[in-house]
């Protein structure tokens, strides 16, 4: 089937009607005719779906429609970075069009990404991006770690796990939980995310990762002030680039607000 669906739109309309099967509950879904819509009709059911088996026929067309949709928004390569100082740098936009070695998604402690239909958190665009292939991935390692933990063991606050980026121009994603300020700001809490910088790169060094980009993890939804996490951000990347020489070779903050590349800027 997948030889003959050689336009984006043929792929597009595929893969709806069998993302909408597949989920049973909304297999009689009318489906609009507005390309944006099949758009959003289909990450909605990508986003929903929990991992399970899925042909490989299905997967071989999401994988090049993904492929295209990536060449669509721009693949920015690490060479179209600027340096700032000392292997730093600042990028404003969608982590998902970025080609280093790895992006740091700020995942939740479930570790299968976001469930909500079209939620703009980066755990939701990651893993709509990267493919179904991805939650599969993540439930398996869950699934290991239960068995060694418990049947309710969750990922801890700053423990990062890799995986595979799949169609996402990246090499491997790194998903990390950042800590949750919920009544007030504590040192506890400031610790909690120095580690999330310290960990996610000492998991680099040790897989040969060069080149990384950190969202802003624990802003937004989790609370944490912009500006203190942005400091804590650059004082321990910093610091841990001082102390590991070589490495890893480039950190890039990706921010998406204006409020948060004008807090970088003057920090680096």
């Amino acid at each position: 089937m997948s030889n003959s669906l050689k336009t984006q739109e043929e792929r597009l309309d595929y893969l709806v009607e069998e993302f909408k099967a597949d989920s049973g509950e909304y297999k009689d879904l009318n489906i609009p005719d507005n390309r944006e819509e099949k758009r959003r009709v289909l990450r909605s059911l990508m986003n929903i779906r929990m991992p399970k088996e899925i042909s490989s026929e299905i997967l071989k067309v999401q994988d090049e429609y993904l492929m295209e949709r990536a060449n669509e928004k721009g693949v920015v390569k690490l060479s179209d970075i600027p340096v700032i100082r000392d292997g730093l740098s600042i990028w404003q936009g969608d982590i998902t069009r970025l080609s280093v070695d790895a992006i740091v998604n700020a995942a939740n402690s479930q570790m299968l990404g976001c469930f909500v239909p079209m939620h703009t958190c980066i755990d939701n665009c990651i893993h709509t991006f990267a493919g179904v292939q991805l939650r599969s991935e993540c439930n398996r390692q869950m699934n290991e770690l239960r068995i060694r933990y418990g049947r309710d063991y969750e990922q801890p606050t700053a423990a990062p796990m890799l995986t595979d980026a799949y169609n996402l121009p990246a090499k491997k994603v790194v998903h990390i939980v950042g800590p949750i300020v919920q009544y007030r700001l504590t040192p506890e809490l400031e610790k909690d995310l120095e580690n999330c910088y310290r960990n996610t790169l000492d998991m680099c060094a040790d897989n040969e990762l060069k080149s990384v980009a950190f969202c802003c993890i624990s802003t937004g939804v989790f609370h944490f002030p912009n500006k203190g996490a942005a400091e804590i951000a650059v004082d321990t990347v910093t610091e841990w680039l001082h102390s590991n020489p070589g490495k890893v070779e480039r950190v890039i903050f990706n921010v998406f607000k204006d409020e948060d590349k004008a807090i970088y800027e003057k920090l680096i």
